[in-house]
């Protein structure tokens, strides 16, 4: 466990100081932290490793949200990776947004520059840990790290390789501060406007719902999914139980997974009786409307029973689902538009006019026809990594990664004038 402090001003402090450090190195150098952080990721596998036993022997083997803390070697090696896939993006401060002479003789810049100080609250997954850092770093901005306790051991091991290679660099190591883990230090971060630019929660609805209630610091939502996937009547029957499959049971604990399947009546039937196998190989619990019911325990689905309300709108981040069935592609959309999340959403369908209604009518960050939600991701979009999926508006939208860590600056100069 973390050590225990009364206050943790004096720490942000000092993270606030060693921002603008970081802000006027040069990019060689924050590259070499990267590539240097790569480097020690590789060679201290097995550390990991050991580090995340100790956190993963106090958590519930049969927590399917065990999954987000667990670091195997496979893991590990990708967050090196990704860390070179960071380093070859273009560094998105200090680039010239507008530049023009106003009629009264100055010269005006508008620039991009980092945000400052990044807060980010965060749950288990210590993958996290890694990508905040290296796209805060490759963009000039100093990271404040407030993880779960859960992850603590991970967490501490991880950042202590962050701070060899920023030492390395001649870098201060209060550029990424890991907080401790005391909840009552997540009051004092959300309310320290002096020295933290922005707070990004990334975790629970709970966690998600105290942030934006108690925070003085702008916030960025990311992290609750409650994703659909409409089947609708002209879908490649094949093809909707391949993506619905691939949706629920590749990964449920993140939250680009499958929350609930709606289906249109008239293939409802063939449908259901071609999933209902494939989900029972994983132990897939449906919570199925009337509809739904009576096909499922018609076939004899082992694992279903009747939905009720709150099964809607619910993110499940289990081997577990809702299903609905629709009388049309309206009827879709209005159930979207009332439970959805607005994180990412799918239609299956053979009619190209349909899909593109669906395309333009649904609010969510990602929309999908023909494929699966899993790929709303950083990486798989080629943004590098990613602090989270921001369902909002303002700002960023969808995998908040390396572009989206900066703000502007108007830069202007005279020769005299006065106005």
């Amino acid at each position: 466990m973390s050590t225990h402090l009364t206050d943790i001003t004096p720490l942000l402090a000092a993270t606030r100081k060693s921002a603008a450090a970081l802000a006027l190195s040069a990019d060689a150098v924050k590259l070499a932290v990267l590539a240097d952080l790569a480097t020690r990721l590789e060679a201290n596998v097995a550390a990991i490793i050991s580090a995340n036993e100790k956190d993963l022997a106090v958590y519930d083997p049969q927590n399917p949200m065990r999954d987000r803390l667990l670091l195997t070697e496979e893991r590990i090696l990708a967050l090196a990776a990704s860390l070179h896939d960071v380093a070859k993006l273009p560094n998105p401060s200090g680039q010239v947004l507008v530049a023009k002479t106003l009629a009264i003789g100055l010269h005006l810049e508008k620039k991009s520059v980092p945000l400052g100080v990044v807060g980010v609250i965060y749950e288990s997954r210590p993958n996290v840990t890694i990508d905040v850092a290296a796209l805060c770093i490759r963009s000039g901005n100093a990271a404040v790290l407030r993880g779960g306790t859960d992850a603590w051991h991970t967490n501490a091991m991880l950042v202590s390789l962050i701070h060899a290679s920023l030492t390395v660099a001649g870098l201060p190591t209060d550029v990424v501060r890991l907080l401790p883990t005391d909840r009552a230090h997540v009051t004092t971060l959300l309310t320290a406007v002096k020295y933290v630019d922005v707070i990004i929660p990334r975790g629970s609805d709970a966690l998600i719902q105290r942030v934006r209630k108690e925070s003085l610091v702008p916030t960025i939502e990311t992290g609750a999914g409650v994703c659909h996937t409409y089947v609708a009547e002209s879908a490649d029957v094949d093809m909707a139980v391949r993506i619905v499959v691939n949706a629920k049971v590749s990964r449920p604990s993140v939250c680009n997974s499958l929350d609930t399947i709606l289906v249109h009546a008239a293939i409802a039937p063939q449908f259901l009786s071609q999933l209902a196998p494939k989900l029972a190989e994983y132990q897939v619990h449906i919570c199925a409307d009337p509809s739904a019911l009576t096909v499922l325990q018609g076939i004899q689905y082992p694992h279903v029973q009747a939905a009720i309300e709150a099964d809607f709108g619910r993110e499940f981040l289990d081997f577990a689902c809702s299903i609905k069935v629709v009388q049309d592609t309206a009827e879709a959309l209005n159930h979207i538009d009332s439970y959805s999340s607005r994180h990412s959403e799918a239609i299956v369908s053979s009619d190209e006019s349909e899909a593109e209604l669906f395309l333009q009518a649904v609010d969510a960050a990602a929309v999908y026809w023909n494929a699966s939600t899993r790929f709303t991701d950083g990486g798989i979009f080629d943004l590098g990594a990613e602090i989270g999926i921001s369902t909002q508006k303002l700002h960023a939208r969808g995998p908040f990664a390396l572009e989206k860590l900066v703000t502007e600056k108007w830069v202007l100069k005279g020769s005299g004038q006065i106005r």
